[in-house]
């Protein structure tokens, strides 16, 4: 199996990025996402940022592809969107319906990411005569899932036409929405935001009134309250996945690559925090749960 990094779906400053990718471009990933998928207010780190790291790290001998926002609201992000098709070098991460129209368009390649809506083989044969290259599951689906819809596609006669791809670590973008609740949280207007989600790094808690932390909020991401992690599941991924997707939660996710390679064979379990970590979806139980 090959690794990847999602994109960074926190709002960082344009240094720390640039230390990350830095530290990226020697690490075991094999695969790196960049750009701006969450909101277009981020302005701190512009298109022509992204496309300097694509090629220091492309140079370093990774695979990067180009991510697009998860929801287009704007001609303005449009615009940018249309910038990213049309890069003239690297793959893209369609996040939205109309980056797959647009990609489609204008005869370029592209991966399916986990914020479309695609459940079943029927959808994945339309987006594969679209130009789809690799689909990344969403992230709600279980393993028995993904083996039914492998099944429908080998029925199809499609299987070998894509890469699979899931995310196994992270905090899971659970829901989109046109409110930032970031700002809401600070009794600010999404106009008037102040682009405060960069004061929390990691997101901002939402706990229960029993002190549990059942989520956590990213600017229109609702996200999961524990961290899934599935570097305990691999052996259960072989000859369904083809790429393990790391969502990036801080520099030590770098590490945390290193620790998923080591146990692809299951002889070095990663010890899990009951507390704040789950792999619910993965093993078709609630969300929040951790099985071991």
């Amino acid at each position: 199996m090959k690794y990847s990094l999602g994109p960074v779906l926190w709002y960082w400053p344009k240094e720390t990025l640039n230390a990350f990718y830095q530290a990226a471009a020697s690490s075991q990933a094999d695969v790196i996402y960049l750009g701006e998928s969450v909101c277009s207010k981020r302005r701190a780190t512009k298109t022509a940022d992204w496309l300097s790291m694509a090629k220091s790290l492309a140079s370093a001998g990774k695979q990067v592809v180009l991510s697009t926002l998860a929801l287009v609201q704007s001609p303005s992000e449009l615009t940018e969107l249309k910038r990213y098709v049309d890069n003239g070098e690297f793959l893209i991460e369609a996040n939205d319906v109309g980056a797959v129209t647009l990609a489609n368009e204008a005869g370029v390649p592209f991966v399916a990411g986990p914020a479309l809506n695609v459940y079943n083989a029927v959808t994945l044969q339309l987006l594969l005569k679209m130009g789809m290259t690799r689909w990344c599951m969403p992230v709600e689906l279980s393993r028995d899932w993904l083996v039914q819809l492998l099944k429908q596609c080998d029925e199809l006669g499609i299987r070998q036409q894509f890469e699979v791809e899931v995310l196994s670590y992270g905090y899971l973008p659970l829901a989109y929405s046109a409110r930032c609740f970031t700002a809401r949280s600070e009794n600010r207007s999404k106009n008037e935001c102040q682009t405060c989600c960069i004061d929390y790094p990691q997101g901002r808690r939402v706990r229960t009134q029993e002190d549990q932390q059942v989520f956590v909020l990213n600017g229109i991401q609702t996200m999961s309250g524990n961290c899934y992690n599935l570097g305990n599941d691999l052996i259960s991924m072989q000859g369904l996945v083809d790429i393990v997707r790391l969502s990036p939660q801080d520099a030590e996710t770098l590490s945390m690559v290193d620790r998923f390679r080591a146990n692809e064979t299951g002889h070095q379990p990663l010890m899990m925090a009951r507390s704040n970590e789950c792999n619910g979806y993965w093993r078709r139980v609630a969300g929040l749960e951790l099985v071991s």
